[in-house]
């Protein structure tokens, strides 16, 4: 795909991964509708992305909410005029033993994890499929292959969203839309405690959002008849 012109809408954009992402978009020639809950850290990220000369939007949402996604994409599409590219990158994880687990903790990352991206993937779909070639990437996790003790909940949602990214690929690749999830381990974010300092010899081994960003950029810009449908990425020297 040449994403000269192309709109992307990026969930979970005011930090991290999903911020990485943006300015790699941008640095390419995507026009993009940021999205999270807050609208302060948006616009700080928005300020970073116009450097780059592209139209930058923000459209505060809560991924919980569907009034709040369904007008996320309405007045992202009334902005834009279209929607190419939509990367669902929020989520949440708790991390406790299944007997520890508390039941909100729970709720809150199926309702995020699984529901929200849903919700986003089903509003955004029609105006994807308006055009010849369109893109949702899932920013999954090597949790959702794998298991490990303490993360029941945050694997279970992991696996439900590959299940679905294979599911949605097979319905709508003959619609000339690709569909392709991500799967990183441990990212240095601050999502799940993994934030390291500059000064900290153990950074230099674990995954930085922009090697996140540049698969997501690699995997946009195969060739129209290729797809990459899932990539695995670990640390090179762990």
């Amino acid at each position: 795909m040449n994403l000269e012109n192309k709109v992307a809408l990026v969930t979970g954009a005011s930090k991290g991964i999903g911020r990485a992402i943006a300015l790699r978009l941008v640095e390419n020639g995507c026009n993009i509708a940021l999205t999270a809950r807050s609208e302060m850290d948006l616009n700080a990220v928005k300020t970073e992305c116009e450097k780059g000369g592209r139209d930058v939007f923000v459209a505060a949402a809560d991924m919980t909410n569907e009034g709040d996604i369904n007008r996320c994409v309405n007045k992202t599409v009334e902005h834009f005029g279209k929607l190419d590219i939509l990367i669902n990158n929020a989520g949440i994880g708790h991390f406790s033993p299944i007997a520890e687990m508390a039941t909100a903790d729970w709720d809150a990352m199926f309702n995020l994890n699984i529901r929200g991206l849903f919700l986003m993937t089903r509003a955004c779909l029609p105006h994807l499929k308006n055009n010849d070639e369109s893109a949702v990437i899932n920013i999954s996790s090597l949790a959702g292959k794998n298991s490990f003790a303490g993360g029941g909940g945050y694997t279970a949602t992991k696996h439900a969203l590959m299940a679905f990214t294979r599911c949605l690929m097979m319905e709508e690749r003959k619609n000339g839309m690709r569909v392709s999830a991500i799967c990183p381990g441990s990212v240095d974010t601050a999502f799940g405690g993994h934030l390291r300092p500059d000064d900290d010899p153990k950074k230099k081994r674990i995954l930085q959002s922009d090697d996140v960003a540049e698969t997501v950029l690699h995997v946009l810009q195969m060739p129209p008849q290729a797809m990459v449908s899932e990539v695995d990425m670990r640390p090179s020297n762990p």
